[in-house]
């Protein structure tokens, strides 16, 4: 399927938050999916994964996760000196504040003539992947795909040095996918462990996938990327987000 894309600008606390959106080029109606990016904001490979998912028949939309503290339009570099700038940033941005983007983004694609009425899920990967289940906790999130999130099994995002979000998985009211490397340093056994452990523990609809592959095995830039892995998770996040959302 053709695609088109846009930026739109929402408005969160009086602040401007430039949202990149891809969507099917075809008039009609599809499921939104908010998508959430690693701490580098939007860069290629995150645009690329849009625009993946878009040509499967969804409006995507991933909004600037530091657009309270960075000029509009801000893409951090794969080197060390983004991951650094990257890591501050997420440190000093207030857990409350990333919920608020995932609420306005969320209202933004409710509120779209090109999005079908109550399909709502979420996509995320590294630190995305934690907001991506984050934003499962809306009710209106229907399917969220996590994809190697960091910091779920300590707390640890953004100011506050625990978020409690394993705590509060048993309010996820959707069906969660969450997928993890089994050679991931940021996401070692025991944090996957915990993780799994946790979501046995609730009443929330979900599957545990882990793959042969380093952390940001799906970022098609480096040399972490694994073509194969990023096919097979992405075959499993769209049919997710056909069984739930069409």
């Amino acid at each position: 399927m053709q695609i088109k894309t846009a930026e739109v600008e929402l408005t969160i606390a009086e602040l401007p938050c430039r949202t990149y959106v891809a969507s099917p080029k075809p008039p009609g109606r599809y499921p939104g999916i908010v998508l959430y990016s690693e701490i580098f904001q939007l860069t290629g490979p995150i645009l690329r994964s849009m625009h993946r998912l878009a040509g499967y028949g969804f409006v995507v939309a991933a909004p600037e996760i530091y657009h309270r503290a960075v000029p509009p339009g801000l893409v951090i570099g794969y080197d060390d000196a983004g991951r650094m700038y990257g890591n501050l940033l997420a440190k000093q941005t207030p857990v409350a504040h990333f919920d608020a983007t995932a609420t306005a983004t969320f209202d933004h694609l409710a509120t779209r003539p090109d999005v079908a009425a109550g399909k709502l899920g979420a996509m995320g990967f590294c630190i995305g992947g934690h907001l991506a289940m984050r934003a499962a906790l809306d009710p209106r999130c229907l399917a969220t795909v996590c994809a190697y999130p960091t910091g779920v099994h300590s707390g640890k995002l953004g100011k506050e040095p625990d978020a409690g979000t394993l705590a509060k998985l048993s309010s996820i009211a959707g069906e969660l996918l969450v997928i993890f490397g089994d050679v991931d340093p940021h996401v070692p056994k025991p944090a996957r462990d915990a993780i799994s452990a946790a979501l046995s523990g609730t009443h929330a609809r979900h599957k545990v996938l882990e793959i042969s592959g380093e952390h940001a095995f799906m970022r098609d830039e480096g040399p972490r990327y694994d073509p194969q892995a990023s096919d097979r998770v992405y075959a499993e996040a769209v049919a997710l987000f056909r069984k739930t959302l069409l």
